[in-house]
């Protein structure tokens, strides 16, 4: 299996640097204990399967902190141990997306609820939050063994016919969750974009101190 794990400039932690977005995906199947298969799928309702095993992967994501503790993510997920629900949300994606995220085991979409709970007023912190949701399902996933591929790529009006959002949600990012695979399984460009070597801005691109664009001190 390729090794992408992060050349970073200081040492972080393991989970952090080995996490990176795959395109190629095994056929491994998902264990249950991992991630478990949905008997129903509804908008922001999820119903355990037979024995009632822990949703890792959702359950690291409920525990992000979110301003207000408003908990602005909801997630829709297909399994590939459902095709036809898998089906319907692999043709959200873009076409350009489908390519390689048909071999991953799970999909889900990211959705957003604009609006504060207790006042009714928008929430201009819920993306932040949901980003840091999703980073904490991401991580659970490479704890897991597993990686996932958050995307762009998607059609929000696909997301809402489909599934039935409501006006005050608003999808947000999809992504897809499986085994790694081999490069050999993409081809040309996608097959070259996974062999390329992992690039980050530096600390000094984006880290200031003092005043706009001076770098932190060393």
């Amino acid at each position: 299996m390729i090794d992408k794990k992060a050349a970073a400039d200081h040492k972080i932690t393991e989970l952090i640097a080995e996490r990176w977005s795959p395109r190629a995906f095994s056929d491994k199947k998902l264990e249950p204990e991992k991630i478990l298969a949905l008997k129903q799928l509804r908008f922001s309702h999820v119903t355990y399967g037979d024995g009632g095993q822990r949703f890792v992967l959702f359950e690291a994501a409920r525990w992000a902190p979110s301003a207000f503790n408003e908990q602005p993510w909801r997630f829709i997920t297909a399994s590939k141990s459902d095709p036809q629900e898998f089906e319907k949300m692999l043709s959200c994606l873009a076409k350009s997306n489908q390519v390689w995220a048909k071999r991953a085991q799970m999909l889900i979409i990211l959705v957003v609820k604009n609006k504060f709970d207790y006042n009714g007023k928008p929430n201009r912190w819920a993306m932040h939050d949901c980003g840091l949701a999703l980073e904490n399902l991401l991580l659970e996933a490479a704890a897991q063994g597993l990686q996932g591929h958050p995307m762009a790529g998607f059609s929000t009006d696909a997301v809402r016919e489909t599934y039935g959002v409501p006006e005050d949600y608003e999808p947000l990012a999809a992504v897809a969750v499986g085994y790694v695979g081999e490069p050999e399984l993409l081809e040309g460009e996608l097959r070259d974009r996974e062999l390329d070597k992992r690039e980050r801005l530096p600390l000094d691109g984006f880290v200031f101190e003092g005043k706009w664009r001076q770098p932190i001190k060393k």
